[in-house]
């Protein structure tokens, strides 16, 4: 038996290994930081073997609340991943699995590499009327990749998506391929209008360093991108500083940061309500947006969330925080579940890649009806 995980985004320590109902494992910091909590490992050998495995620092991670009602992901050809039996005993997290094949794949969720987010961006300019533009380089030397949507023009509305500055949520950019896949559908009447009426920029990786690090929050110099907009360094922070000065050239009228939640079993949106200059004006949009996305999709709701900040204590270090005070516009951070949508559950995938798409191609339904008022 061996267990391996020196591949794009894979993250494990092995501590035994030596029959398959006793494997310990412990998952990887991030690069120069504390924080943990993503893995990505692969077993061979134990095919038809009951698999004991347990991760013997999960209670240390991060965010140990998140293990509490969460399954793990596995796969087989790394494309189908189906949700295993699990269970957090308040110190060890157990995966038990009976292998049916020689080789699996086990994860915290169901990874996006590398490979295929070059794979998406370069289909993707196939489409009509979208650019893949670099940026700059992250702290490693590779591309920060915008994607820009629709003809140029200083009188559209300037829509912002952005996803993954955590590099450990690879459903954000699960969301962002769903997106990107139905701006470029030339039968999609929605899409169609969108890239007459308003320019996209989109951004589906913005940590491509600690993507492939495996990491879960951090770059390649132990950074979390998302604390750091109000002042970032072009050189450990050039993943922000490139993206952002693009932002001051090209204007924001809607900014949406993807992510994912390791805790709260929902979708759902933050509201900018602690920046400084937030408004009337602002209040309406925020509620008229959330209002709309939960007649879209069942999978959004606001019941549910972060509490909101106090007026005027918001961390303007935050993404869509920065964005809303500096461009006045409805800038949203908007979660996804690692375990499942408990408004709307699946008992074989959980929250999955595809329901990540969907929830991703379903906000274009929402602008087409915010459009006028964005702008």
């Amino acid at each position: 038996m061996r267990i391996t995980s020196n591949f794009d985004g894979g993250n494990i320590e092995v501590i035994i290994a030596e029959s398959p109902e006793n494997i310990k494992l412990a998952i990887r910091k991030d690069t120069r930081a504390n924080f943990f909590q993503w893995f990505f490992f692969r077993v061979e050998g134990a095919q038809g073997f009951p698999c004991r495995i347990s991760l013997v620092n999960a209670s240390e991670s991060s965010y140990p609340e998140g293990w509490i009602g969460y399954r793990a992901v596995a796969s087989y050809d790394l494309v189908e991943w189906f949700r295993v039996p699990t269970f957090f005993n308040g110190k060890e997290l157990n995966i038990n699995h009976m292998p049916e094949y020689n080789s699996v794949y086990y994860a915290y969720f169901a990874p996006f590499t590398y490979q295929q987010h070059l794979e998406m961006i370069h289909k993707a300019q196939m489409s009509r009327q979208m650019v893949i533009e670099n940026l700059g380089q992250t702290v490693e030397g590779r591309n920060i990749d915008l994607l820009t949507a629709g003809e140029v023009s200083e009188t559209k509305p300037k829509i912002w998506i952005l996803a993954r500055q955590h590099p450990g949520e690879p459903m954000a950019e699960w969301f962002m391929q769903g997106l990107i896949e139905r701006l470029g559908n030339t039968n999609d009447p929605v899409a169609c209008y969108l890239l007459d009426h308003a320019i996209f920029y989109l951004v589906p990786n913005m940590n491509i360093d600690g993507s492939i690090l495996g990491n879960l929050r951090c770059n390649a110099l132990g950074h979390n991108l998302n604390r750091v907009w109000d002042n970032p360094d072009p050189e450990t922070t050039p993943e922000v500083y490139y993206v952002r000065q693009k932002m001051l050239e090209t204007g924001v009228d809607l900014c949406l940061d993807i992510h994912g939640d390791e805790g709260l079993p929902y979708c759902f949106a933050t509201s900018n309500v602690g920046i400084p200059s937030f408004s009337r004006r602002l209040a309406m949009l925020e509620k008229e947006f959330l209002d709309a996305w939960k007649k879209i999709s069942p999978d959004f709701q606001t019941e549910h969330g972060y509490e909101a900040d106090k007026p005027g204590t918001a961390n303007l270090g935050i993404c869509s925080k920065w964005v809303g005070e500096n461009f006045d516009c409805l800038s949203l951070t908007i979660e996804m579940p690692f375990k499942d949508n408990n408004n709307l559950p699946d008992s074989h995938y959980g929250w999955s890649p595809g329901r990540s798409k969907a929830f991703g191609a379903s906000v274009l339904n929402v602008i087409v009806q915010m459009l006028d008022k964005i702008g």
